[in-house]
């Protein structure tokens, strides 16, 4: 005698399908948008807001790295100024500092020798909600439209705008300290991006010739 099943019996044995690596649901910021933040920020009274959107736009620093780094993070390496930032795993990484951002860290930190980088209003270190609290606000100060910031839309902002700018994909992985490639494939929007189709690239190195 054949035992029917239950309607459910093989519905909670078919595994779900994982979600597709090449979907990334956080927005980033346009190099137009972008700019105006970095704009609306250099010119803010507060005088953490600029070291905020540079450490995390121009760094790529994850949120909890930027209001942990503390004043002695910052340092030199080889000639490079660098910051000392406590990733993922506790792995220790010397981040370098282009000069505007070197100034913008330097701006937060004043005259103050010891204690955190970056401060909300009670001088208390900034946590994460202080900083989306920040970028909101700049991003109403923005003379371009902005969209609802949130501090992780920056380090997105980070990685596509480098991949923009024609840094090479593995560059591009190192400098986010993305462990597998793939993650950092799936910013990578040059495939649907006809201003830099391969075929302008290599008309510009045969230009001579045609």
């Amino acid at each position: 005698m054949r035992h029917r099943r239950r309607p459910g019996a093989l519905a909670g044995r078919v595994r779900t399908a994982p979600a597709s690596p090449e979907r990334v649901t956080t927005l980033e910021l346009s190099h137009l948008q972008f700019e105006a933040l970095l704009s609306a920020a250099r010119d803010s009274a507060n005088r953490f807001d600029f070291a905020l959107v540079v450490m995390l736009g121009m760094l790529g620093l994850r949120i909890a790295e930027t209001y942990s780094t503390d004043i002695a993070d910052v340092g030199e390496e080889h000639g490079h100024r660098v910051l000392r930032v406590v990733g993922k795993g506790s792995k220790i990484v010397l981040v370098p500092l282009p000069p505007a951002v070197g100034r913008g860290i330097d701006r937060a930190i004043a005259d103050r020798d010891i204690g955190p980088i970056l401060l909300n209003s009670r001088g208390r270190r900034m946590d994460r909600h202080c900083a989306t609290r920040r970028l909101r606000a700049l991003a109403k100060a923005s003379v371009v439209r902005l969209p609802h910031m949130h501090p992780h839309m920056l380090r997105h902002t980070f990685v596509t705008t480098m991949l923009d700018a024609g840094v090479d994909l593995r560059d591009v992985q190192i400098a986010a300290r993305h462990a597998d490639p793939r993650t950092t494939m799936r910013y990578d929007r040059a495939r649907t991006n006809l201003d830099r189709h391969a075929n302008y690239i290599l008309a510009a190195y045969m230009a001579s010739g045609t």
